[in-house]
């Protein structure tokens, strides 16, 4: 635009702006865009309105419109009428920007209940009129020279439509529904389109479709967590600053060969430290699908700490859950651990982890999730038994897998085979070595499934829709929050043991005073109850295996103990103790600032450039199958009330029909 012509306008009789800048996220490189439709097609016209309206300038009484709310609408729209009616003042007001303008004047057009379209509407004016037929009322605004101010310079006030009211959504677009919604998504991240739709219809009577709505929480969400695409490129500050300021922590990532997200691995130095000091060698590995814009899938390694409760260890986001991705944890979670003792971990033998298992942690051991493994005994044989039957079968494995003999493992098996020969011959063919207590060589003390206090599981949904970087924060977060609540809680402790594991053995003590111990053959008693029992007290072992399985002496070795005149405290595991639990969470997690990406003028150095991967979220709601649901459902099967038949009723029944 030429100097010459917004020269000639009087910067000393311009009116000073009442209302104060309103914060905006919108692309002003192509002001013509809007993403509902709701600019009207530009109708390009002579630039003659600088040059008309340089010299108009009405009274500021005469700026207030000719008509007013009442009714019933007046109490409607009330919130929006004291809001907004007064954001256009008149001729000679200014705007930061050609954006703040715009939205400015739509919230103005809201207020006052009419629609407008633009006659001009570029970087540097826009003409607007209303909507209705032959109504005169007209604004128009253009840029001060050598600035960015917007100055309305021209304005008919007056509206000969009534403000006839809009309720078609015609000027919500998604950035004047992000400012309408944004501080209410702080206090309810959940908040749903529906109800969106509902609320704005409410307040100011403006009625939304759907898409307006998601797509306004959409931008809500940008501008309150940052944008998806731009969180990716912070990863590398996001790892180096982790490990700079929690020392002994690995943070690590990598990306494809065209520089898409490919994985991030995540383990700060407090949990590596807790989980050596305090924790069994138990390991329990799990992941959480991650619903957010493009996706990925959640790893997690959690342990047990002293008191049965999970202790998270490590965890990583990867674009995909594959073999190859599992395989790439375990080497980084190897790389981290700082103890070199056998591990039993407890995973889906589904991900094929074994063979991973036993070359990266040798000397280690897998022992399969009972959950998943009935889930794919299920699954394989779907469509043949009844939930009822489904319910037995699924009692049976776990009770075949809790069995600490050879023979009770069978009975277990048994059962199984005669509701089912194919579930049977399904469970004997399913390395029973890897999950039944009967064969296991490893110590996974009577934890079954690898979904173990679904600590992680429930941290998913709060972070599922952040951007990757606040992902990682709100999990170091929580994982703060548990690390300080447990050290308070663990402060008040006085028992030798944590309180779970005094229960437990208070709970053992009780079958004692059935059990009778007989004359020691050196180290080894004989203990006889319901069964006869050996005890070896050195080796801390009884043939019911139940000292070896859980750590904490069974009731035959706590008569043993008692006949010797000995404290069981001195025979229980030390990872049970009050002070490894103290231990375990005797290290801080320490806050990570400032992952801003910095300029680097030095192009020598190189900049790390990390995109989105490709996949992205499918279109349509997605699903609410919960975690460790099952994946089949299948239908309850018709039985004859007659005949006890399955696949048919009464009604139907041939036998009826044969009497006949």
């Amino acid at each position: 635009m030429p100097a010459s012509r917004s020269s000639r306008t009087t910067l000393s009789a311009v009116i000073p702006v009442d209302a104060p800048p309103i914060d905006i996220m919108e692309d002003t490189e192509n002001p013509d865009s809007d993403p509902f439709g709701g600019v009207a097609p530009l109708d390009i016209i002579d630039d003659d309105e600088d040059d008309d309206c340089a010299n108009i300038c009405l009274p500021q009484s005469e700026m207030v419109p000719t008509f007013a709310l009442s009714g019933s609408s007046d109490e409607k729209h009330v919130k929006a009428a004291q809001q907004w009616q007064n954001n256009i003042t008149g001729v000679g007001q200014r705007f930061e920007s050609v954006t703040q303008f715009r939205e400015s004047l739509r919230k103005y057009a809201i207020a006052h209940q009419f629609a407008f379209k633009y006659k001009k509407n570029d970087s540097h004016r826009v003409t607007v009129k209303c909507k209705a037929e032959g109504c005169p009322w007209r604004i128009h605004a253009s840029r001060l020279s050598t600035t960015q101010l917007i100055c309305i310079k021209k304005m008919n006030p007056t509206h000969t439509c009534e403000g006839a009211a809009v309720a078609s959504g015609y000027q919500a677009t998604g950035s004047w529904v992000a400012s309408i919604i944004k501080e209410k998504l702080k206090v309810l991240p959940n908040y749903k389109p529906k109800d969106i739709v509902n609320d704005i219809k409410e307040e100011y009577g403006i009625q939304l479709n759907y898409f307006q709505a998601w797509r306004g929480k959409e931008i809500a969400k940008e501008q309150l967590q940052g944008s998806y695409k731009e969180a990716y490129g912070q990863l590398p500050i996001l790892c180096e600053k982790i490990m700079e300021s929690n020392p002994g922590s690995l943070a690590t990532f990598t990306t494809k060969e065209d520089f898409s997200f490919h994985r991030l691995f995540v383990s700060f130095y407090a949990l590596l430290y807790g989980f050596e000091q305090g924790c069994r060698p138990l390991l329990f590995l799990d992941s959480i699908a991650v619903k957010s814009k493009y996706q990925g899938t959640l790893l997690a390694a959690t342990a047990a700490d002293g008191d049965d409760a999970a202790f998270p260890v490590a965890f990583a986001v990867v674009d995909s859950e594959t073999d190859d991705n599992w395989r790439w944890f375990l080497l980084q979670l190897k790389s981290a651990l700082l103890t070199s003792c056998p591990i039993t971990f407890v995973a889906d033998r589904r991900k094929k982890l074994k063979e991973s298992i036993s070359e990266i942690f040798q000397n280690s051991f897998h022992a399969y999730c009972l959950h998943y493994l009935t889930e794919e005994l299920l699954m394989d044989l779907k469509g043949q038994f009844s939930n009822e039957v489904k319910r037995l079968l699924v009692e049976d494995i776990y009770a075949a897998a809790c069995a600490t003999r050879i023979d009770g493992f069978q009975r277990c098996v048994n059962s199984v085979k005669s509701i089912s020969p194919d579930a049977y011959y399904w469970v004997i063919q399913s390395n029973p070595e890897n999950w039944a207590d009967a064969f296991f060589r490893g110590a996974r003390y009577n934890h079954l499934a690898s979904n173990f206090g679904q600590l992680f599981h429930s941290w998913a949904l709060d972070v599922q829709d952040l951007p990757i970087t606040q992902m990682v924060d709100v999990i170091r977060g929580k994982i703060t929050e548990l690390i300080y609540a447990r050290r308070a809680e663990s402060s008040q402790w006085l028992r030798r043991l944590t309180p779970s594991m005094e229960e437990k053995l208070e709970k053992e003590s009780l079958n004692v005073h059935t059990l009778q111990v007989l004359v020691p053959n050196g180290n080894t008693f004989e203990v006889r109850g319901e069964t006869s029992e050996i005890v070896d007290i050195d080796l801390w072992e009884c043939s019911c295996k139940g000292w070896q399985l859980c750590g904490l002496p069974c009731c035959h070795a706590l008569a043993v103990i008692g006949c010797i005149c000995r404290s069981p405290y001195g025979y229980c595991s030390r990872h049970f103790t009050s002070e490894s639990y103290r231990l375990t969470y005797s290290e801080s997690i320490h806050p990570v600032h400032n992952i801003v990406r910095p300029l680097q003028p030095d192009s020598s150095q190189g900049i790390i450039t990390v995109n989105p991967p490709p996949t992205r979220r499918p279109p349509g709601r997605p699903t609410k199958k919960q975690y460790g649901q099952q994946q089949e459902v299948v239908k309850r099967q018709l039985q004859c009330s007659r005949c006890k038949g399955i696949g048919h009723n009464k009604s139907t029944c041939k036998e009826i029909r044969a009497e006949e």
